[in-house]
């Protein structure tokens, strides 16, 4: 009985902090963002960590994709429980504290390609960390794979492809895209409700005072009951099933106060400069990307930046690279969903994404 159950424990935990690891890895920069959120002053107040949110990040996910690996195939099986029990307790921590106090709406467990709620987050670390317990209580029934050499090659090949990986989507972008931006999406279409989408369902509990003392009727039409010889005291409302949120839902983009959203997803030729915050931005990457605009303006193609920094900082750039081109108003938090570079360079045409590029591959930008 418990050998079965120790093999399925183990094999569940390890293949679960794999795939979440290697999602993450996929998107360091994603999960960096998270942190970040986490760091906030109205959450943890730990604002001397954003700096290395990006680091501790690449850190993070390399130990759980490498903990996964080593539970799976046995090695230094004390260690990796111990570790893999510190890991939870953290995770379950941060969690619990983001569904009770509200904080943080999505942990990032699974990057964007699978979104939980807080409290599913908390109660799927819960589960993970019982059998973590479970695995080091019976940590002698763990059998470990193949001999002592064969398991360190295999966790130091885990170790090499996975920095590499990390290096690779670090220099240019995730190779899978989990985001509503990807390539091939219509912005447009996107943002739009479609005529079938579900309702949203609201409980309405109607509150009352009758002659045997309150009481409350529950309906889900929004009609007051309106029950004979009571008078209504009050009423509460809650979303059974919430309205339908479109994939893209918080992007526009603006210039002097105008809302030119709609004329540019019109475009047929649009070369977007992304750049979501100008101080922080890789400053080399503008040389690489203003070779681009000068071709891009040639060919007949309308150049625009999205940023969410303001005129300031869009003047010292403008000083120091000579970018020839207007920059319009987004929300830093859609321009960093949009694509992970700052800068980055992506091609539109009539709202729909064909091309987006880091700095790094800027060059390799392909033009009708």
């Amino acid at each position: 009985m418990y050998k079965v159950t120790v093999g399925f424990s183990r094999v569940f935990v390890g293949v679960l902090f794999l795939i979440s690891g290697l999602i993450k890895l996929n998107d360091p920069v994603g999960f960096s963002f998270k942190l970040q959120d986490y760091f906030a002053p109205d959450v943890l107040n730990l604002e001397f960590l954003v700096p290395y949110a990006l680091l501790m990040a690449i850190i993070l996910v390399l130990i759980e994709v490498l903990l996964g690996v080593m539970l799976l195939v046995g090695y230094a099986t004390q260690l990796t429980l111990w570790s893999l029990l510190s890991m939870i307790v953290f995770f379950t921590f941060l969690t619990f504290y983001s569904a009770y106090f509200e904080k943080v709406t999505d942990c990032g467990c699974f990057g964007d390609a699978l979104k939980l709620t807080p409290w599913q987050s908390f109660s799927k670390d819960l589960v993970l960390l019982v059998l973590i317990a479970f695995l080091l209580w019976k940590k002698d029934m763990i059998q470990s794979w193949g001999t002592p050499n064969v398991r360190s090659i295999i966790v130091l090949m885990a170790t090499v492809l996975s920095l590499a990986f990390g290096y690779q989507v670090l220099m240019h972008l995730p190779v899978v895209d989990f985001r509503p931006y990807k390539i091939g999406v219509n912005i447009t279409n996107a943002m739009q409700t479609p005529s079938d989408a579900p309702a949203p369902i609201i409980e309405y509990r109607w509150q009352y005072e009758g002659p045997d003392g309150p009481f409350e009727l529950v309906n889900t039409t929004g009609q007051d009951p309106q029950p004979e010889g009571a008078q209504r005291t009050g009423v509460e409302t809650q979303f059974l099933r919430p309205p339908y949120e479109p994939p893209i839902h918080d992007f526009s983009m603006e210039r002097d106060g105008m809302d030119y959203t709609q004329e540019l997803l019109e475009e047929p030729k649009l070369i977007v400069v992304v750049a979501y915050n100008l101080a922080v931005s890789e400053m080399n990457g503008f040389a690489t990307i203003n070779t681009v605009v000068a071709e891009a303006q040639a060919k007949g193609y309308k150049v625009i930046g999205l940023s969410a920094s303001g005129p300031d900082e869009v003047a010292v750039l403008r000083e120091k690279f000579g970018v020839m081109f207007d920059f319009y108003f987004c929300d830093m938090t859609a321009l960093k969903t949009i694509v992970r570079s700052n800068p980055a360079v992506m091609e539109w045409q009539s709202g729909m994404i064909k091309q987006k590029l880091h700095w790094n591959d800027a060059l390799k930008l392909k033009f009708n």
